[in-house]
């Protein structure tokens, strides 16, 4: 298949003479259907089907046009609700929208342009590098991975590939977080010297389940994929009926826990906003503690990094905020409260017309959408995603290994360590490309 890079030309990659149907153009508002972006939506569970598939309908330069996902229930209200989105305002039946159970049919359709992953955590480097490989440009949620090595690959795979990426994460387009970006890139609070972060705390704990038969309608060999086989039970999986927490939250199998979970959050913010979102630092130690049983993931942890600057940062768990001090004064963001700072003269400063300004942000989806069609680099490309998620992994590696790690961010390796080394990666259980 050929491959569709943001710099060809958009009438080759925007077609829609692939659709198998007649789109009425009074579906799609004042955007014509041929400047419009075919997204397929991958993973249909809560994060995609309350915030993500409503984002896609509503954007004007989005045409959802598949669905796809292992459990039948989840999938079929996904197309349903997809299809009479667009009949509402078509006023009349549509029926364009198609599920799929298998992922890679979805990227054999040549008129998929984008697909937005949000799967459980362990398919995103996979899938991620198969759709980068087919073509399509990708929007994947946070977290990106559950291990460095699977990180680089989907960045090396979408880099090869030429398509435009985008991590999901919405909290840089949050006004407390581009404000403090604003301030510190500034110079405001003159030479930055330490950072905290910080996320929710994260004790659930779960005692081995017993095994139960499949709910009929759910692929689970396919909802387990990369991962090796392990017996069913609900609270490994997902609710049967509903879209409560699921469990694969709260297993190392699937994901990392709190620490990348919210983490992805909060140390992307302090990645961005003191300017290394493309690095990493080199040394880091924490503490911490492990749930036992069927949920695994750790609980609770105290991290320290260096970087190569002399910048400090501690990472733990407690609230979700962000907080970087300097020789002029400190910064402080807290999800859900507002900024804050050493004094109102810093927080009230005005910017020059010439300085950094992030007064207009994207949200994320918007941005997503607004790079395929103007052929540029998204806020958060996987690159950056990718340098956010190892921040919080290399947090976890510490903890296992209970020492002080020297890492080069430059060849993402521990220096003289083959135990550290070895936990990089992780195996997989069949050649998902990674």
């Amino acid at each position: 298949m050929e491959r569709r890079t943001p710099k060809s030309d958009r009438r080759d990659f925007l077609k829609l003479a692939a659709v198998p149907f007649i789109v009425p153009s009074t579906v799609f508002g004042a955007t014509a259907p041929s400047n419009r972006i075919n997204v397929a939506m991958l993973g249909m569970g809560r994060q995609a089907f309350h915030p993500n598939l409503t984002q896609f309908l509503r954007s004007p330069d989005a045409q959802v046009v598949a669905v796809c996902d292992v459990d039948a229930g989840r999938l079929e209200r996904a197309r349903v609700k997809a299809n009479a989105y667009y009949a509402e305002k078509a006023g009349k039946d549509y029926s364009g929208v198609r599920a799929y159970t298998d992922f890679r049919e979805v990227l054999a359709r040549d008129d998929v342009d984008a697909v937005m992953i949000s799967t459980p955590d362990h398919w995103h480097a996979p899938m991620g590098v198969l759709a980068a490989r087919a073509g399509k440009h990708v929007c994947i949620e946070k977290p990106l991975t559950t291990c460095i090595a699977h990180g680089r690959a989907l960045c090396d795979a979408v880099k090869e590939a030429g398509v435009v990426s985008r991590t999901d994460s919405e909290f840089r387009g949050k006004q407390r977080f581009w404000r403090m970006a604003e301030l510190v890139q500034n110079g405001r609070i003159g030479k930055v010297q330490r950072i905290v972060t910080g996320v929710p705390s994260a004790s659930d704990a779960l005692p081995p389940q017993k095994t139960t038969p499949v709910p009929a309608g759910l692929d689970y060999d396919l909802w387990l994929g990369p991962a090796f086989p392990a017996p069913y039970t609900e609270k490994r999986v997902h609710p049967v009926s509903g879209y409560g927490r699921p469990g694969w939250m709260r297993i190392e199998n699937y994901c990392n826990g709190m620490i990348t979970n919210w983490g992805t959050h909060m140390n992307d913010i302090s990645q961005w906003v003191t300017g290394r979102e493309r690095t990493g630092p080199v040394s880091v130690k924490g503490t911490g503690e492990f749930s036992q049983g069927l949920w695994n993931t750790i609980t609770n942890f105290n991290v320290e990094y260096e970087f190569a600057d002399g910048v400090q940062q501690t990472y733990g768990i407690g609230r979700a905020f962000v907080r970087v001090e300097g020789t002029e004064g400190w910064l402080e963001a807290e999800e859900g409260k507002a900024l804050t700072a050493s004094s109102p003269e810093l927080l009230n400063s005005e910017l020059e017309p010439d300085e950094v300004h992030f007064s207009d942000t994207l949200e994320d989806k918007v941005d997503f959408l607004r790079a395929i069609k103007e052929g540029r680099e998204t806020l958060e490309p996987v690159e950056v995603g990718h340098r956010t998620v190892s921040l919080c992994q290399l947090g976890l590696i510490a903890v296992r290994l209970g020492r002080t790690l020297k890492w080069d961010p430059k060849a993402e390796r521990f220096q003289d360590d083959n135990a550290a080394n070895a936990l990089l990666t992780r195996p997989i259980r069949k050649p998902w490309g990674i």
